[in-house]
């Protein structure tokens, strides 16, 4: 257990100093740019896939909560959840679709 921790300890420490000694300032080339493009790419994809289907499972959420409020009739506690049903719908919609314009925005 010692020599595992040692070992986790020396590699975090080596890899500091290694990455220590790289110069993030410098521009990226354009063979470097093609290649981070070509990583991002697939990651992009499932990004986006995730995205809209959890656009669709909001959309269908928020239609399920509006039913439930109109049909509460005059059950406040039904209605009550609706509501808080809707609005976290909304609020997680719109955290999915900003938070890209948000990171965007952090890094340029």
């Amino acid at each position: 257990m010692k020599l595992a921790f040692v070992s986790v300890l020396m590699l975090l420490l080596a890899s500091t100093c290694v990455l220590g000694a790289i110069d993030f300032d410098q521009p990226l080339t354009s063979e470097e740019e093609a290649q981070f493009d070509a990583i991002l790419a697939p990651v992009m994809k499932i990004y986006n896939f995730i995205k809209y289907a959890a656009t669709i499972i909001g959309v269908l959420m928020l239609v399920f909560a509006g039913i439930t409020f109109v049909t509460a009739g005059g059950e406040q506690a039904k209605k009550e959840k609706a509501k808080n049903m809707g609005a976290g719908v909304v609020i997680g919609l719109i955290l999915i679709w900003v938070a890209p314009l948000i990171v965007n925005y952090l890094f340029t």
